[in-house]
């Protein structure tokens, strides 16, 4: 077997033994939006370390753990605290948890994030439907030996984000009175924030938003099958465009501040997906 696909198969098997909940979306809780996962109907709360061989988050302000519940009477997985890529895990244990979640039974993947806005239109505390994405800066998730069981060689990212669920996601955002921007998510590797040069470049390749992570998230989980969608809340502006100097302290404290808007979208999004 497979040794990626082993280990996927051992953390499967350890959180059955203690969790029997099956649910319909994959909710993945970014920078400071993490007690969005307080305000579900909770079932049963699972820590990373508890699973057999998961990776463990890092991150200040991340819980590490799975929260299994109910959002408007759907059945969601939500992630408080993912993994990264610049914590020093490989590329297989960073989407080891949205492999697991869909093995789970998850069929959608929402994904947010705290994002760097490079886009000049964007301002601190915007949201920003995401569109499409760019993760040339990243290693492929998909890089080695195919995993059969969970999809093709070659899978097609025309379409990586669904348009139904965007159309979906924008009406609500409508219907809720939140202004929504729209636009690409570029993913880098991190620690360090962008210099101005690569900020540039990242608006030059076509980049409205900027991060650390989801981008490896989304590759993983069409190449599932599952149906993605993701919104980032832009925490600055990125490095060169304002005189401030960035921090993760900032970050924070802007989606801290954008979190009950954001709970009250996210929660009507999940509810129309649920139907």
């Amino acid at each position: 077997m497979n040794a990626v696909y082993e280990k996927l198969e051992m953390c499967y098997r350890s959180v059955r033994e203690k969790v029997q909940f099956i649910p319909k979306v994959a909710l993945v809780l970014g920078s400071g939006l993490g007690d969005y996962a307080e305000t579900m109907q909770i079932e049963q709360v699972l820590d990373y370390a508890d699973i057999q061989g998961f990776p463990i988050s890092t991150v200040p302000g991340h819980k590490g753990r799975f929260v299994f519940g109910y959002v408007a009477e759907v059945p969601v997985v939500a992630m408080q605290g993912r993994v990264h890529y610049y914590e020093g895990y490989p590329m297989e244990d960073v989407v080891l948890p949205i492999r697991l979640m869909k093995k789970l039974g998850a069929e959608i993947l929402f994904l947010t994030n705290a994002a760097g806005g490079v886009n000049y239109e964007f301002a601190a505390g915007d949201f920003m439907l995401i569109t499409d994405q760019i993760a040339s800066f990243v290693p492929s998730p998909l890089i080695g030996e195919n995993i059969e069981e969970l999809g093709v060689r070659f899978p097609d990212m025309s379409a990586i984000y669904d348009k139904d669920l965007q159309q979906l996601i924008k009406m609500t955002a409508k219907e809720q009175n939140i202004i929504l921007k729209e636009g690409v998510y570029l993913q880098f590797t991190g620690p360090a924030y962008e210099s101005p040069q690569e900020v540039k470049m990242a608006r030059i390749l076509g980049a409205d938003a900027v991060g650390m992570s989801t981008a490896c998230e989304a590759i993983a989980a069409n190449h599932m099958g599952m149906r993605i969608c993701g919104i980032s809340c832009i925490s600055n502006l990125a490095c060169g465009m304002t005189d401030a100097p960035l921090s993760h302290k900032e970050v924070q404290e802007t989606a801290d501040a954008k979190a009950p808007l954001f709970q009250k979208l996210v929660t009507e999004i999940i509810r129309k997906v649920g139907v």
